[in-house]
């Protein structure tokens, strides 16, 4: 293995409380998880280790080893360090790859080819993306448009900052993924607005209703009204997952943003079914909704046309 912080792993899950069943330790290793929390920009809560003490993780990575064993569903590796690990070499030893991480990343254009082409298109294979996997490659070069199609959208603000609670609604509940939000759901938690986003790509399971979200920051509407949360969509025989939640620590204790993960590795694998069929209707319907709502509810908006 390269540089990978399995060492890390290792130390912290042999002290962990949460002991996984007999049951659940015999399918462990079943699917391999590489968490990139590598962060170029802005440093998440979320993803940030304590520099005084090498051998302990962030909260989303312990929430991420826990989960794994607990569910028995995988193993989960944990790095910050793209450049050594983010690699055609490494990859071939995981089947899910998830990213919290910000900025421009150090991944070779080899791998990255490797990645788009060959590694995500596998059946059995997939990635997952939290929060601000959204504030990655956000520029204007064209060179990251790859990355800005896999993960849906990239970062322009987040009206609703991480002190304000937002009612979400979820457009198919029956999907697994979204499932374990059930219709609605209301969350204390950072919510963005996207570029690069293009309805006709993904299939959004979940969105912000403004109806239920106050907030006193000014809305930018310049690529529309609409504030999608989570989605999914196909990559050849992979499958993405992007969910916006997650800024907050406390997030990565959510039973529901954490059931939510188990059932998108089972997706993934192919274990249950779950549609990814685009549903562009539902971001036109969300978008007139949206549009209306800031009017009624007095939302402060710029670039409104």
């Amino acid at each position: 293995m390269t540089r990978l912080s399995f060492g890390l792993t290792l130390i912290f899950t042999a002290m962990l409380l949460a002991v996984p069943s007999a049951k659940a330790a015999e399918k462990l290793g079943a699917t391999r998880i590489l968490f990139l929390t590598q962060s170029k920009g802005y440093v998440h809560g979320s993803v940030k280790r304590n520099p005084q003490d090498a051998g302990q993780l962030a909260p989303a990575e312990v929430a991420m080893i826990q989960l794994g064993q607990q569910s028995g569903l995988f193993d989960c590796d944990c790095t910050q360090d793209a450049a050594a690990d983010f690699t055609k070499e490494n990859l071939q030893n995981y089947d899910i790859v998830a990213f919290y991480t910000t900025g421009e990343l150090p991944i070779a254009a080899a791998d990255r080819d490797y990645f788009v082409n060959e590694w995500l298109k596998t059946k059995g294979h997939g990635w997952i993306g939290f929060h601000s996997a959204a504030d990655t490659y956000r520029t204007e070069n064209p060179e990251h448009s790859w990355y800005w199609d896999i993960c849906g959208g990239t970062f322009i603000g987040h009206p609703w900052g991480s002190s304000r609670r937002v009612t979400l609604a979820v457009h198919d509940p029956s999907h697994a993924v979204a499932q374990p939000f059930g219709k609605r759901f209301e969350i204390q938690d950072e919510i963005y607005m996207y570029n690069h986003w293009n309805p006709d790509n993904v299939r959004v399971l979940m969105s912000l209703d403004y109806a239920g979200s106050p907030t006193d920051s000014t809305v930018n509407a310049k690529y529309g009204t609409h504030v999608p949360v989570a989605w999914v969509r196909s990559w050849g025989d992979g499958k993405i997952y992007f969910n916006n939640l997650g800024h907050r620590p406390e997030t990565w204790r959510n039973p529901a943003f954490m059931a939510s993960i188990t059932q998108a590795v089972k997706w993934i694998r192919g274990d249950i079914a779950g549609d990814s069929t685009p549903n562009p209707e539902v971001s036109r319907a969300w978008e007139a909704k949206s549009r209306k709502d800031v009017k009624e509810y007095g939302f402060k908006v710029e670039n409104l046309n």
